[in-house]
């Protein structure tokens, strides 16, 4: 090894899968964004589970030296769990990190501890929305809360996506204060403020009529996000607003049930779903308002990047939603699970053209502080500052 490669930061990050989703589109960002200040070596490690949202796989390898760990899965299997736990404790030793970074509730458990057991003392933990939430079973949340605590007492430091984030924390009673870091999830804003092609020809192409005003979300079709939700709250909007259609850019497990779901309520000719896709941009150029309707989030990156393209907001107001979102200055917050409140803001919107273009402006002032540059900046300075401490 190089003198130039010796004097380098070396940095692993842990996450459980890359599936198209927020927190793995996040820490991708993060490893391209340290790799590029010429500072850092950086490896990501990940399980090698995708699924019906779409792989990163292939992306985070043109980012970063990217290693794969067969037993590193989602779902808890103590036979699996061991012999990662084992394999990652080795390869933490072998390879002599400076820093541990974990990403998602079971890498940030299982990677932390290895990462301890390894003699590694400066580890890092992302929060981007926990594990724990007011949906489970009062045993399976308090199991997480109480790992989560107990994982703390190794950890250096909690990056926090969201203000709520470590709200949320503190009032269950992992850590105090000085315990976290608000770091926001940064997107590329450029990208967003600025997409490409024409917005005519993608209307013609989804079979949507000119004109007309468009509904969208960009969302993982699962329980989390509550798509079923969104849909109920088209049929809702589609009855009072005979011209309106309606977007869902993503894919997931409950697919099939949001299918079934868009024909029971005959929304099928006026209700497009687009799958994955990587011109999210183009896409939301085209929407009138942006919708939200999950029913618990970290602070979900869709939000800022309907902000960067001027997108008025409707969404539920849980966790970091409620940071992205101010309450009548860039869009409406509605209880969550709530479809026919999500419907009738949607409505109003429509109904007052003028105001929701100002929300929309108004969120368009604010994104900055969502930019990748900034994030990617105050990571560094985290990092070099528990260096210097030596901790």
């Amino acid at each position: 090894m190089s003198e130039k490669q010796e004097n380098k930061i070396r940095v692993l990050h842990i996450i459980t899968r890359l599936i198209v989703g927020g927190a793995q589109q996040n820490t991708i960002l993060t490893v391209a964004g340290l790799q590029g200040l010429g500072d850092y070596e950086l490896t990501l490690l990940s399980g090698p589970q995708t699924g019906p949202e779409g792989s990163l796989i292939e992306e985070a390898a043109a980012s970063c030296k990217l290693r794969i760990l067969p037993e590193l899965r989602r779902n808890i299997n103590p036979y699996y769990d061991l012999i990662a736990f084992i394999k990652l404790i080795r390869f933490i030793k072998k390879s002599r990190f400076d820093i541990i970074h974990t990403h998602s509730s079971k890498a940030g458990i299982l990677g932390r501890w290895a990462a301890r057991l390894a003699g590694k003392n400066i580890i890092v933990h992302t929060v981007h929305g926990w594990g724990h939430h007011d949906f489970q079973h009062p045993l399976i949340r308090f199991l997480y809360i109480s790992l989560e605590k107990l994982t703390l007492l190794i950890t250096h430091k909690l990056i926090g996506v969201s203000k709520v984030n470590i709200e949320n924390g503190l009032v269950n009673g992992i850590g105090k204060v000085n315990n976290y870091s608000l770091i926001r999830s940064g997107i590329d804003l450029e990208r967003f403020k600025h997409p490409r092609g024409h917005q005519e020809q993608l209307r013609s192409k989804l079979g949507i009529p000119p004109g007309v005003p468009v509904v969208g979300t960009v969302t993982r079709l699962s329980a989390q996000k509550a798509p079923l939700d969104f849909i109920r709250a088209c049929a809702i909007i589609a009855e009072s607003n005979p011209e309106a259609w309606f977007v869902i850019v993503g894919d997931g497990p409950l697919k099939s049930e949001a299918e079934s779901l868009t024909k029971k309520l005959a929304l099928e000719k006026r209700l497009v779903f687009t799958g994955l896709r990587d011109d999210v941009p183009e896409l939301m150029s085209l929407f009138n308002i942006f919708a939200l309707s999950s029913l618990w989030e970290g602070l979900p990156r869709v939000l800022p990047q309907a902000m960067a393209r001027g997108l008025p907001i409707v969404a539920t107001n849980i966790d970091g939603n409620a940071e992205a979102v101010i309450n009548e200055e860039n869009g409406l917050l509605v209880a969550p699970g709530d479809y026919k409140a999500l419907a009738q803001s949607i409505l109003s919107l429509l109904d007052k053209p003028q105001t929701a273009a100002l929300m929309g402006k108004n969120g368009f002032k604010r994104v900055e502080e969502f930019a990748a540059q900034k994030m990617i900046k105050e990571i560094d300075s985290l990092y070099k500052g528990l260096l210097s401490c030596g901790k």
